[in-house]
């Protein structure tokens, strides 16, 4: 039986079922809960605010939950931005590359470039295709092959694999790996001294991008060890590439 709050929903229109069957295959029961019963809590908001009326002349200058910025200082009900944000200028950032100078004085030379990595990524539905890749380049290939990383390790925002190879082995890898990436994103960077510019800027991907964290590393201005990650080869490989 319908209480009188429930049936004033129905009335006035609020509570669509259609729309509520719509949208049930995308949000979570919590959500659609929260849905058909948005009228109850806007009426509870409202009896709240008027038994509090200090409320209302309240300023939250506060982090919201869910949000990674502080609002300014606003009124309960009143946009923290203000209603004239379409009058701002568009503003020219610092820098293209954050913590980076904009035009380097002149270019790098190639032979900075000592090695290379490449990193297969994959989740929960596509493990099996990162395992034949993993398994095939060890077979192939004379490369220092990593361990699993089943969880974001370092800069790298999901699972992963990587293996290290040689600067002779690029004319090789590269082809072979976007003929064989089996649909998954790689990541392939050189190693030079600069680990932040080799993951941000140097990097080549094959099928689309994602986002690597490496922003927060020293610049090449700021790292005190300027050494060169080292490659190790471990792998045996025993069969020959197909041409």
């Amino acid at each position: 039986m319908n209480t009188p709050t429930d049936k004033g929903l129905i009335d006035t229109g609020v509570m669509d079922e259609a729309l509520d069957r719509e949208w049930a295959d995308l949000l979570s029961p919590t959500r659609r809960q929260w849905i058909r019963y948005t009228g109850l809590a806007v009426g509870s908001v409202a009896l709240a605010s008027l038994a509090t009326p200090s409320l209302a002349t309240q300023s939250s200058g506060l982090a919201d939950a869910g949000k990674n910025y502080a609002e300014p200082p606003h009124k309960p009900g009143e946009s923290p931005w203000g209603y004239e944000t379409y009058k701002q200028p568009t503003p020219r950032p610092f820098s293209a590359r954050p913590g980076e100078k904009q035009l380097p004085a002149q270019p790098r030379a190639y032979t900075d470039i000592k090695s290379y990595h490449a990193h297969i990524y994959f989740d929960e539905d596509t493990y099996e295709k990162a395992a034949l890749i993993r398994h095939w380049s060890a077979e192939r290939f004379l490369v220092e092959l990593g361990d699993w990383n089943l969880e974001p390790r370092g800069p790298h925002t999901t699972p992963s694999f990587y293996f290290g190879f040689t600067n002779d082995l690029l004319p090789k890898i590269v082809p072979w790996l976007q003929l064989n990436s089996l649909g998954l994103t790689i990541l392939i960077h050189p190693n030079t001294v600069d680990p932040r510019a080799d993951h941000l800027y140097y990097a080549l991907w094959v099928n689309r991008t994602q986002p690597v964290n490496a922003f927060d590393w020293p610049t090449l201005e700021k790292r005190k060890d300027l050494s060169v990650e080292q490659i190790y080869p471990n792998t045996k490989p025993h069969v020959e590439l197909e041409a």
